[in-house]
């Protein structure tokens, strides 16, 4: 088993709607080149509608969403406060991204981390990431006498939370939604009991965690 070269607790966070926002800038492009308006407070299932107000495909959803990751990802920009607190949470903790994205996309995901200075490791994955972050504590998770660090997970989606609560349930969950228009509309991991905490802005999240890091150290 790989042993990291740090004693430090271990953060691994998603990024879009947690580092970058995503659905705000997707928004603009699906009105800008697809005359498709997406409106979150439908639910997600109809958030895309065509002119005529016709709901958008699953299929065809899913293939916007693939495009918007082609090309247009310079669109996104921070969340607000979350470069400033992965570069403090980096000073107690080592960080690293989990991203839903596909495996052929990790090298233009950390080119896009590096314009805003987040240069850290990254992993893709597909699915609930219950299993993924059990295998990244698995190589990283362990300092160099074998004992297994406190861990800290961040993630916008309760279904991610659950996933990781069922895999991994030694490890902190945050639940935080960066993007406002979203957040009301999101199902509640820490409602749930799937979370430890649901905090949506980086304000109150970074000392949030600060104060577990150094509980747990």
């Amino acid at each position: 088993m790989p042993t990291p070269n740090t004693n430090q607790p271990l953060v691994i966070t998603d990024c879009d709607e947690v580092l970058l926002r995503m659905v705000y800038h997707f928004r603009a492009w699906l009105a800008e080149d697809h005359a498709i308006s997406m409106n979150v407070t439908r639910g997600f299932g109809e958030a895309l509608r065509h002119e005529d107000g016709e709901v958008v495909a699953q299929a065809k959803v899913w293939t916007l969403l693939e495009g918007f990751f082609d090309d247009e990802m310079h669109r996104q920009d921070e969340v607000p406060g979350a470069i400033e607190a992965i570069r403090t949470l980096s000073e107690h903790a080592e960080v690293v991204v989990l991203t839903n994205l596909m495996d052929f996309r990790r090298e233009a995901r950390m080119r896009q981390l590096a314009t805003f200075g987040i240069d850290l490791p990254v992993y893709t994955n597909q699915g609930p990431k219950g299993p993924a972050l059990a295998r990244i504590v698995e190589e990283r998770g362990y300092d160099a006498q074998g004992r297994l660090r406190p861990v800290f997970f961040i993630d916008d989606l309760a279904v991610h939370h659950g996933s990781v609560a069922e895999t991994v349930p030694h490890v902190t969950r945050l639940h935080f939604v960066g993007e406002p228009e979203v957040a009301p509309h999101t199902d509640c991991a820490f409602t749930a009991g799937h979370a430890h905490a649901r905090i949506d802005n980086w304000q109150q999240a970074l000392p949030w965690l600060l104060d577990r890091i150094k509980e747990q150290a």
